[in-house]
């Protein structure tokens, strides 16, 4: 998968009572999102929030890494940092990469609840063309809206351990997603 991007979403996720909401950007998220990414090779990942704050919030760790005292001390984090770029909307990032691909764009959304449409990683891999740009969908707080869901064009299987348990933290999440997508 040699167009491989990732969106980190803030809006429309759900909480634990399964209730449509935005949630707060959590920078650590950011940042090992974003080394994840740089190390299998992901073209771009983007933190979706609707919320002003939380947006410039992400655009001030970003200046950070990339452009402050942080690109000096640490430019290997500069380095992954630079692969993130902040969006209002799902769709504005979706549009994005249509613009630079002038194509549309494969949504592909992550879920701990199965539904009708996943898929395998090994599945992806052997369905996609490797020029087929694809965007890989996290959800923030208890995970991704059901609406966000329904829009996207598959959904790849959740993540299971051998116990009843599970609710990784999204960053745990894409690590895992993106070496079975990459290496399984």
């Amino acid at each position: 998968m040699d167009n491989l991007y990732i969106a980190l979403v803030h809006y429309p996720v759900v909480n634990k009572k399964n209730k449509t909401i935005g949630s707060a950007l959590t920078t650590i998220d950011m940042h090992d999102i974003a080394r994840a990414s740089m190390t299998f090779g992901v073209k771009r990942v983007y933190v979706i929030t609707p919320f002003q704050d939380q947006a410039d919030l992400a655009h001030e760790v970003i200046r950070h890494w990339t452009q402050g005292a942080g690109s000096r001390l640490n430019p290997s984090r500069k380095q992954a940092l630079e692969l993130i770029r902040v969006a209002d909307t799902f769709e504005a990032a979706v549009q994005q990469i249509q613009a630079e691909h002038n194509r549309p764009v494969v949504t592909i959304a992550t879920s701990a609840r199965m539904n009708q449409k996943t898929i395998s990683p090994h599945a992806l891999k052997q369905k996609q063309r490797s020029d087929t740009p694809c965007l890989l969908i996290f959800g923030t707080a208890w995970g991704l809206a059901d609406e966000l869901i329904n829009q996207c064009d598959m959904q790849l299987d959740p993540i299971t351990g051998p116990g009843d348990y599970n609710h990784l933290s999204v960053r745990s999440a894409a690590s895992i997603y993106l070496d079975r997508l990459m290496n399984g």
